[in-house]
């Protein structure tokens, strides 16, 4: 079964189901937990670097906007790791055992190699429900890595929101 599983945790989204799905499945297999949070220099969470061309008209906008940047990247660093270091507390208090790293790249590459380098048996991520255009023009982490991971791939589905109501009416499905 599973021993070594690597869950891909994104802290800019809520995440805890893919964690909770992970312990679960940790717990059943006996199997150790690998969370990985990855910083991206384009993850739309984070402020983007100047253009080249502001640096070049405007030195003293450029200055504070690469502060500003700084700020938020050091920012999104403390949280990831925080966030980490909550789930793995969570995790060895179940009983399991639990490593966390962060790394900085490209989401779906750095799963992908961190899954061969640790040789895990099971990447477990979550999916933010892009489709169509949205995931043609802006990618798909979870797409990208069921196709490209060297092992198997489970993707959770979140919380699917919808414009119907969430309940059904008993007495309209039983009469």
């Amino acid at each position: 079964m599973f021993r070594k599983i690597l869950v891909a945790i994104n802290s800019a989204v809520n995440d805890r189901h893919v964690f909770e799905e992970a312990l679960l499945l940790a717990k059943k297999t006996n199997a150790q937990l690998m969370l990985l949070h990855v910083l991206s220099p384009e993850d739309q969470h984070h402020s983007a670097m100047p253009d080249t061309f502001v640096p070049y008209y405007y030195p003293i906008i450029a200055d504070e906007l690469t502060d500003r940047y700084r700020e938020n990247w050091q920012m999104a660093e403390r949280d990831g790791l925080a966030t980490l270091q909550s789930l793995a507390a969570e995790a060895t208090a179940s009983g399991i055992t639990v490593e966390f790293t962060q790394n900085v790249g490209n989401p779906s590459q750095v799963i992908c190699q961190f899954a061969k380098d640790w040789q895990a048996d099971l990447i477990l991520m979550g999916r933010r429900g892009r489709s169509g255009l949205n995931e043609l023009f802006l990618g798909s982490v979870s797409n990208h890595t069921l196709h490209h991971a060297p092992c198997s791939v489970l993707v959770v589905q979140g919380e699917i929101k919808s414009s119907s109501p969430s309940h059904v009416d008993e007495k309209a499905t039983i009469g």
